[in-house]
């Protein structure tokens, strides 16, 4: 199994970064935490990188089916979803939300893991149209 769902686009990231913030949203996604690896890496360490973000993207409905099964699956939310640039392009990449299945051992995250992996390849499908 695969880590994470990924798509490469030929825009400008900043543009990237604004239509996956609009297709999560298309999904009933809200982008809860916003981490900026890049001026991070910058600032603390004085170290240059690509354009690197993480966005925490959490699905209310989904996250509180997922708690009503295991309190402890807060450990593994949100969903992050990586904007990176690589080779002058744009790379969307977001954790497969099935791993959470494998580890919890709670087979019955199974359907919400499901639906959250299908919303998320949604999402990224609407970024290659």
């Amino acid at each position: 199994m695969e880590q994470g769902l990924t798509v490469t686009l030929d825009v400008p990231f900043a543009e990237a970064v604004a239509r996956v913030r609009d297709a999560l949203a298309g999904q009933g996604f809200g982008v809860l935490t916003e981490i900026d690896v890049q001026a991070t890496l910058r600032a603390k360490l004085g170290e240059e990188m690509e354009d690197y973000l993480i966005l925490g993207a959490c699905n209310p409905p989904l996250a509180h089916r997922a708690l009503a099964v295991d309190r402890r699956i807060g450990l593994l939310l949100p969903c992050n979803v990586v904007v990176r640039t690589e080779e002058g392009r744009t790379v969307v990449e977001a954790a497969d939300p099935q791993l959470l299945v494998g580890f919890t051992g709670h087979p019955e995250l199974a359907p919400v893991a499901d639906e959250a992996a299908e919303r998320l390849r949604a999402a990224l499908a609407v970024l290659t149209d």
